[in-house]
């Protein structure tokens, strides 16, 4: 993993730094936003997955859901579909004055995959004329394998020595697709490594959920809350090119992200469809 990028092409996001607050009678565009705000930790979810699940002979079921403990002035929940390193599908719904969000979308499969499906569940909580966030964070893995033809099979954790051996091809495909990102970026940016901790998407949050490094969990939740936010605006509505054009991020590259060491900022790396290196910052 070389340490140098030369930076050719470069597209840097710089998110909120801190919470932005808003007052009820001035609310933007709630649809089109998640907004950060300190979290209260009085406030839980009763419930909140993510399922993967074999639906029809060649298509998988993509659910979603999650129950806060009141109703809440709004409710959000992001999901994000990977098939093989790369987004395939993405779901959003938010309610206002709800408790309960529940989402699904069938996905057809015709190949070998790693599914990896992540969802960030989230509320802002207006009480006692405070602001507040409450979130939480689910994910699962499916590798599906073509049996024949028509005819799919699945499983999460390889029970035979076949299904060993698929999963070990499968993680090696995407593993060297994400380190072809890093070495695209090579040729575009110049970031230190040595500087940085590097976490694939899934396993960043998974760390996070435990503390990160050098982090207590508390700060730990509020990287997370931020870091969601910036990806709605500059990910999941759509990537900004060097050149202004905003792109479905559909066919994008599975986000890296890249911790400073100081735990000053933290970078995100994708490449979309067409094939451009994206870099995201965000301060901490």
């Amino acid at each position: 993993m070389k340490s140098i990028y030369n930076m050719t092409v470069i597209l840097i996001a710089l998110f909120a730094t801190c919470a932005i607050f808003s007052y009820p009678f001035f609310k933007p565009n709630v649809q089109e936003t998640i907004t950060f705000f300190p979290i209260n930790p009085q406030v839980k979810f009763k419930t909140a997955e993510t399922e993967l699940k074999l639906d029809s002979p060649l298509s998988i079921l993509w659910k979603e859901g999650s129950t806060l403990d009141r109703k809440a002035y709004l409710r959000q929940d992001v999901g994000l579909l990977f098939a093989n390193g790369k987004l395939i599908a993405k779901m959003g719904d938010w309610k206002q004055n709800a408790a309960t969000i529940s989402q699904q979308k069938k996905i057809n499969i015709n190949q070998n995959q790693i599914l990896q499906a992540i969802t960030f569940h989230h509320a802002e909580i207006h009480e006692a004329n405070q602001i507040y966030s409450a979130q939480k964070i689910t994910n699962t893995t499916l590798y599906t394998a073509l049996q024949s033809p028509n005819k799919l099979y699945t499983f999460q954790f390889p029970k035979t020595a076949q299904e060993q051996q698929l999963k070990e091809k499968l993680d090696q495909h995407q593993v060297q697709l994400l380190q072809n990102t890093l070495n695209k970026g090579d040729r575009h940016f110049f970031i230190n490594l040595k500087s940085y901790r590097v976490f694939h998407f899934t396993e960043f949050f998974n760390r996070a959920a435990v503390g990160l490094p050098g982090m207590s969990r508390d700060k730990s939740e509020k990287v997370v809350g931020q870091l969601w936010e910036g990806l709605y605006k500059g990910y999941f509505l759509g990537i900004k090119e060097k050149d202004g054009t905003v792109v479905d991020p559909i066919g994008s590259t599975i986000p890296i992200i890249l911790l400073a060491n100081d735990q000053s900022h933290l970078l995100v790396l994708t490449e979309t469809a067409n094939g451009e290196p994206i870099l995201l910052r965000q301060m901490i």
